[in-house]
């Protein structure tokens, strides 16, 4: 595609223009010699970005914000947000910048955003910069949380800088490049709240409503309406978070976003042994963001949000409270309606079994797996055999199967199907120590298992021979894992 095409692709700075007040304007720092390591060319497509436009040197300029396209104003956004538990009035985009917002094939408006492009007046002391080894995290989780089925931010590009970045040691730098509904999140609406400009509140919420949920601004009170659609949203995403063992392992209220999309890979990882105290965080040593806090965590993020829009909700402050309490009573219902109604699929049963019966069924399960440290992804989808009449792939997993084999009695008096639940229990999960592997090889400059693992990841339904590595638990050798975010 020549460069003439390419400037028929307009980005429009919407976010730039109307909300100077939460937009820094800023530029993205030279990168020496930009290098092209992974491009997701179908996401590409679709927003009508010619892949082999965006591998030339042009096209890599794009995709470091080197080159600012036709129509846009690059900024780092303002946010504030509570880090574990404690409010930052003022964090914001230190390293990333929103380059622009593009309308995709569907129509769809979709932010276009830059992570690791250099330091930001927002930055902490940070510089700004990214490792490879962590774009390609968010590269890897964010395209497998997606093929998933579940609500993500999508990464487009990571691009390996030529510049190299000062963590524990030296190693090179990169600059991914992500996909979006929008970046707004409930940080987003705290910072707006503190300013005392309940207009910019206002408009903030309005445009929040007319990007992700329209249906509130039909309602009789339309930002009771929007909080009721974000909570709603959240509880969703939590519960499918939770059906695939994902730990997102940094649930501030500034990685919460409006629209529902899980965002900011950092020190996230898949559970292997089913335990709700797993943490893998280096950073959560209170265990704040366990796997099974997840919910709870929502609630108390979606709270933050109420408290942030009360001055929309009611001119009177006590009945605001009383209207967002009342709306945040429903998350827990939502949360576990959407939670049971995935595990009853997790284990094949139709509908028709109430949840009196599902419900007993799926907490002795978890029990069961609990007690056994049985690998979580790996029982699940050896469930589907037991479903045939072959109950030897799960029953191995347990060091003290007799329990496990009462259990299996009674599911399969119930008729489970074994086609459903091979469509809902993935094979394929990113395994932490595939995940490891393939990110040191990259750093090294083989980027073959990062390929490989994409290629089991991005189809995790369909088994596959010769990926029978991708399907097994992480080797004794292994060892404890622990994550970290990078920065």
């Amino acid at each position: 595609m020549s460069a003439a095409a390419e400037s028929t692709v307009i980005f429009d700075g919407r976010f730039a223009r109307e909300f100077a007040e939460l937009a820094l304007p800023w530029q993205a720092e030279e990168a020496p010699d930009p290098r092209l390591l992974v491009l997701n060319e179908p996401l590409a497509a679709g927003l009508g970005l010619d892949p082999a436009w965006l591998r030339s040197p042009e096209g890599l300029l794009l995709l470091t914000g080197n080159l600012v396209p036709n129509g846009a104003t690059p900024v780092a956004q303002a946010y504030a947000g509570h880090q574990f538990g404690w409010y930052a009035p003022r964090l914001g985009d230190g390293r990333a910048l929103l380059l622009g917002e593009l309308t995709d094939a569907e129509g769809r408006l979709r932010d276009v955003h830059l992570k690791g492009s250099g330091a930001t007046p927002f930055a902490r002391g940070g510089d700004g910069q990214a490792a490879v080894g962590p774009m390609l995290r968010e590269y890897i989780v964010s395209e497998a949380m997606h093929a998933l089925g579940i609500p993500t931010t999508r990464s487009l590009a990571v691009v390996a800088t030529g510049r190299p970045v000062f963590r524990e040691t030296q190693v090179p730098g990169a600059v991914l490049a992500r996909v979006a509904s929008s970046h707004l999140r409930v940080g987003s609406f705290q910072y707006a709240r503190a300013t005392g400009d309940v207009d910019l509140l206002r408009r903030l919420a309005d445009h929040a409503v007319s990007r992700h949920h329209p249906g509130a601004a039909e309602a009789g009170q339309p930002y009771l309406a929007l909080f009721q659609a974000v909570a709603a949203a959240q509880a969703s995403l939590v519960a499918r978070w939770m059906l695939v063992g994902f730990i997102h392992g940094v649930m501030n209220t500034d990685n919460m976003t409006i629209s529902g999309e899980t965002i900011d890979y950092g020190p996230c990882a898949f559970m292997e042994a089913f335990d709700p105290a797993t943490v893998y965080s280096s950073i959560d040593q209170g265990g704040r963001y366990a796997y099974g806090n997840q919910p709870v965590v929502a609630e108390w993020n979606l709270a933050r949000l109420a408290e942030a829009l009360l001055p929309l909700l009611h001119e009177d402050q006590e009945q605001a409270v009383a209207l967002a309490v009342e709306s945040l009573g429903a998350f827990r219902h939502q949360y576990s309606t959407a939670w049971l109604a995935g595990m009853t699929a997790k284990i094949g049963l139709h509908d028709g079994v109430g949840d009196d019966v599902a419900s007993p069924l799926v907490d002795e399960l978890l029990g069961l797996l609990q007690q056994g440290r049985v690998d979580y992804t790996s029982f699940f989808r050896s469930l589907g055999a037991a479903a045939r009449g072959n109950a030897g792939p799960a029953r191995a997993l347990f060091p003290d199967p007799a329990a496990f084999d009462a259990w299996v009695e009674r599911w399969r008096a119930l008729g489970p199907d074994a086609e459903a639940m091979d469509r809902t229990n993935p094979a394929y999960i990113p395994r932490n120590h595939l995940v490891e592997e393939a990110l040191a090889s990259a750093t090294g400059g083989d980027l073959e298992p990062l390929h490989r693992l994409l290629e089991a990841v991005t189809s995790p339904y369909d088994e596959r021979p010769g990926l029978e590595r991708y399907a097994a638990g992480a080797p004794e050798d292994f060892g404890p894992y622990r994550t970290f975010c990078g920065t």
